[in-house]
């Protein structure tokens, strides 16, 4: 796995472990994004490295059954403040897994593209043979991501499979840099008593996935090597606005929420919903996560954080009183 140790790749090292102990696991992560501390006690092999270096890369895919390629620069206003890096990142790294999985012949890889690849497409839902306009340098590393992934299927026969993530969010992700993801930010700054900062006017909407959802189709991928010639959406339908979110959050907090404006962030789309279709034709057993319940434990987990000497010194709370508690929730059909 690559990027084990970031907010999916921790997360679905969890989900294995529990789902499939029988699994081996290695992850490679320069901890550029992702947190160590997340795969403490871990039954996993490490190695601390970036997939841009060759030798490492190459100790990481040995005598591996298949691949989940997680490792990324993300964010949209990243990759407008720093193209290269996110190019370098998302797209070259892309290259140079799907290599290195080639030279050793590993049969299958996964890699996760983003809902960004839509861009100025206004067509809702969208599905995968929609064109695409991205609006960022992330949104084309990701468009490059799946390109490359295809194209290794089409040239060399790799099976891959690409799944264009959509917002996904739930315990574990990261509330404490600049790049942060809305539900994360909200949810600490609302336990905080925190400002809630919303850029635009709150009505935009998005297609909110719990992550446990995410990493059980994943590890599902891999155990029975799905492949597919076309990328696939990995999200449920729903569409929820960012109001609408916060609402949520004051009913399962108890506390009001008076948000402050503030203009739209360059390169953000103003509105993303999935069709699933493809994702119930491949994966047909998939349950989907409420908002409600998911967002009840994103919030429990954050309130189970605590403060450390090194995080207070680095100015954010990323410890958690109990970190291998799994966070199930119930599911339902969508």
């Amino acid at each position: 796995m690559t990027g084990g140790a970031g907010f999916v790749g921790s997360n679905l090292v969890r989900v294995v472990l529990r789902e499939a102990p029988y699994a081996d696991i290695r992850v490679i992560d320069d901890f550029s994004t992702g947190l160590e501390r997340n795969l403490t006690d871990l039954d996993v092999e490490l190695i601390r490295g970036s997939i841009l270096d060759c030798d490492a890369l190459a100790r990481a895919v040995a005598g591996c059954d298949a691949i989940v390629h997680l490792a990324a620069l993300p964010s949209v206003p990243r990759s407008i403040a720093d193209p290269v890096s996110s190019h370098a990142a998302n797209a070259t790294g892309t290259l140079s897994v799907l290599e290195a999985a080639r030279r050793a012949d590993v049969p299958h890889v996964v890699v996760a593209s983003s809902s960004s690849v839509y861009g100025a497409n206004p067509v809702l839902p969208k599905n995968e043979l929609l064109w695409t306009r991205p609006l960022s340098p992330y949104a084309v590393s990701k468009l490059s991501t799946e390109a490359y992934a295809l194209a290794y299927q089409a040239s060399y026969g790799l099976s891959t499979l690409a799944f264009r993530f959509f917002n996904i969010y739930g315990p574990g992700q990261r509330h404490d840099h600049p790049y942060a993801a809305v539900i994360p930010r909200f949810v600490h700054a609302v336990l905080n008593g925190d400002r809630v900062l919303v850029h635009g006017d709150g009505l935009q909407s998005r297609d909110f996935t719990y992550v446990e959802t995410v990493c059980r189709v994943l590890l599902d991928a891999v155990a029975r090597s799905v492949h597919h010639d076309q990328p696939v959406n990995l999200a449920f339908g729903t569409r929820t606005d960012l109001r609408t979110v916060l609402t949520e959050l004051e009913q399962i907090t108890g506390r009001p929420i008076e948000p402050t404006f503030a203009a739209p962030r360059p390169g953000d789309v103003r509105h993303s919903q999935a069709d699933n279709t493809s994702l119930r034709q491949l994966f047909p057993d998939v349950v989907s996560t409420p908002l409600a319940e998911g967002l009840r434990a994103t919030v429990d987990w954050f309130r189970g954080c605590v403060v450390t000497p090194e995080s207070e010194a680095a100015g954010f709370i990323v410890e958690h009183a109990s970190h291998d508690q799994a966070y199930s929730v119930t599911t339902s059909q969508a």
